[in-house]
């Protein structure tokens, strides 16, 4: 896949490290995801991506854990 190519977060495979460009949700979620440190620029580092286990993600040395949902809705790069 082309490194340039913005991709949902669920996309993204344990151990690569991501930027965020947006967040396709409504305002409710935009800011619960921006309190939790998922703001536009943040590298954004997939701890555990397995089907059916938990979606870990790690944001500014926080381990975060999404719904398979709400990281569909995060595009990255």
């Amino acid at each position: 896949m082309d490194p340039d190519q913005t991709r949902p977060l669920s996309a993204v495979k344990p151990g690569q490290t991501v930027k965020l460009v947006a967040i396709d949700a409504g305002r409710g979620l935009n800011s619960r995801l921006a309190s939790m440190g998922l703001v536009p620029d943040v590298e954004i580092t997939v701890l555990s991506n397995n089907h059916p286990g938990p979606f870990m993600i790690t944001v500014k040395n926080s381990r975060v854990m999404l719904g398979r949902g709400m990281a569909q809705k995060i595009l990255v790069t």
